[in-house]
């Protein structure tokens, strides 16, 4: 594991873009058929692919699979799929927008709580970032009686679950290479989502297979490339950049879907960008 910050970011923000595509996929098939059988389709191509990559990079099945940590392992791949899960049901019963401006604020628990269960320094400097980002969240949130609804707990449960799961994700790789992460994450999902999409299967049409299979490579892709970042880097580094998935889901929303930008989004969003910057221009001083 190497201590390449400046890496770390990139594939932080990287991670951010393709995750909101995600998302804008997920939202059209969601539109069209049960959401539990979208995330089960989603994690079987998620299966096959981790298990081919982490073959070819590990040399064997076996050798992919091997951990001194089996528990941690299958947890966080447990985890991961309650956790899309929750969300997608935060989506149904409060909607995407809200949804989200909600789940946001995992980078900040991520951050408070990656000192004392990682043991990583949290300088002054980087919690002003965090801070002013989570400022960012505040405006484009504007804090009122919808958000604080009963259904407002389902997208925070999945926010502490998320959180949760980076932290492990980054405490795994302690050990444990990419590869190995990669694989219990993938198969673990698709065996837990199985379980719980089986029942909501609904035939598909043909363009929409193709959806589909979009929405699979940007799922693992996209935890590919988070799993690579907290590999290089420390949380609390990355954290400020995941404020952009916020961004970037605002952006399609706006050009795909037609949704108004709003005077406070686009407000908050300035503030959340110039945190991320900030920060990596922290990032490249010696």
């Amino acid at each position: 594991m190497t201590g390449n910050t400046r890496l770390g970011i990139w594939l932080m923000i990287a991670t951010m873009l393709i995750f909101a595509l995600q998302d804008g996929l997920s939202r059209h098939l969601a539109g069209e058929y049960n959401v539990m059988m979208v995330v089960m389709i989603r994690y079987w191509f998620f299966a096959a692919f981790v298990i081919s990559v982490a073959t070819r990079q590990s040399g064997s099945l076996r050798a992919a699979a091997a951990t001194r940590q089996p528990v941690l392992q299958g947890f966080r791949g447990l985890l991961l799929a309650l956790e899309i899960n929750v969300m997608v049901l935060g989506f149904v019963t409060l909607g995407l927008v809200e949804s989200h401006a909600i789940f946001a604020s995992y980078p900040l628990l991520v951050a408070a709580l990656s000192g004392p269960v990682l043991g990583e320094k949290v300088g002054w400097r980087r919690w002003l970032a965090i801070g002013a980002g989570f400022v960012g969240v505040l405006i484009i949130l504007q804090p009122g009686i919808t958000v604080f609804a009963p259904a407002a707990a389902i997208p925070l449960l999945a926010a502490c679950m998320f959180a949760l799961y980076a932290l492990l994700t980054r405490y795994a790789a302690r050990k444990d290479s990419t590869a190995t992460s990669f694989f219990w994450t993938g198969t673990v999902g698709a065996l837990v989502s199985t379980v719980i999409g089986v029942s909501f299967w609904q035939p598909m049409t043909l363009p929409d297979w193709g959806w589909m299979l979009a929405l699979c490579i940007s799922g693992a892709t996209g935890h590919w490339l988070m799993i690579r970042a907290y590999e290089v880097a420390e949380a609390s580094a990355l954290q400020p950049f995941a404020y952009l998935q916020l961004v970037f889901a605002s952006g399609i929303g706006l050009l795909v879907f037609h949704e108004t930008l709003q005077t406070h989004v686009a407000i908050g969003g300035a503030i959340v960008v110039a945190a991320g910057l900030f920060t990596l221009l922290r990032a490249r001083q010696p």
